[in-house]
């Protein structure tokens, strides 16, 4: 019986699931990510990230040792080379699995599997967000006397506080006026589009669905998830690459940064091959 024993044989023999994962992983280190079915991904974390954790030690004993799990000259330059130098300060979790849905043929669940340490968008987002903290008040019950001072204090801020922001409204009315004038004129002109075609795996017939779901733009496609995506393309019959990646590449667009988009696409499609 194999009670508690959670690996997954993939439907392999030893030998052939072991030069699987070992390619896998070797393909991994090599492009930064790769698409590959779920169940695969899941294995190939637990194989490739006690590698990643002995090659932040460069010494011949660890080379050794991964070189016989990994036997490609190639692979071991670039992991202690390039790779070692980026997860050097990351306490485990090199990779991430990003799902992709079901694909076509056989339904098998698809997905990403990346090094975390080298997807800069996300890095970039990540660092862009401002941590909000939401402070109260507690105190216990007040004597009579000080609830109503209180009080009395408080009538009399408001009395104040209305009587210094009556002439502020006025101002914010004038103020907002004039605006409307301005900006009736601009309510006849065309909204903006962009060539979404550009975005790796987007072609006429999905940029023609996306845009009768009014998406033409890069920063509206970059702020939808790619559920939503997927969602649009499936309604319109299309058959199509996973939309993991797309907001992203959309980002890119959207900020000018086109040279980082034609290499981050140039990486996709190495990893596919």
């Amino acid at each position: 019986m194999r009670h508690g024993k959670k690996d997954n044989h993939l439907g392999r023999t030893a030998s052939h699931r072991s030069a699987m994962l070992s390619n896998m992983a070797s393909s991994l280190i090599l492009h930064k990510r790769i698409e590959t079915t779920l169940a695969k991904a899941k294995e190939l974390k637990k194989y490739v990230e006690p590698l990643l954790t002995r090659s932040k030690e460069d010494n011949t004993h660890n080379r050794r040792i991964i070189f016989s799990y990994l036997p490609n000259k190639e692979v071991i330059k670039e992991l202690f080379s390039t790779v070692s130098d980026k997860i050097a300060d990351r306490p485990g979790g090199y990779t991430r699995i990003i799902k992709l849905g079901s694909r076509q043929g056989d339904a098998a669940e698809v997905c990403v599997i990346e090094l975390v340490d080298f997807n800069e968008t996300l890095l970039a987002a990540t660092a862009e967000k401002v941590t909000k903290t939401r402070r109260s008040r507690r105190g216990g019950k007040k004597s009579g006397e000080s609830t109503a001072s209180a009080a009395a204090f408080a009538d009399a801020e408001v009395v104040e506080t209305i009587a210094v922001e009556a002439p502020a409204l006025e101002e914010v009315v004038e103020e907002a006026a004039a605006p409307v004038i301005e900006a009736a004129p601009a309510a006849d002109e065309a909204p903006a589009t962009d060539d979404i075609e550009i975005i790796e795996g987007i072609g006429p017939k999905i940029a023609e669905a996306l845009a009768a779901a009014g998406v033409t733009t890069f920063a509206q496609l970059a702020d939808m998830t790619p559920e939503a995506i997927q969602e649009i393309v499936s309604e319109a019959g299309i058959g199509s690459k996973s939309p993991a990646t797309w907001p992203q590449q959309a980002a890119l667009a959207r900020d000018g940064k086109f040279d980082e988009l034609k290499a981050w696409q140039d990486e996709l499609n190495a990893g596919q091959e």
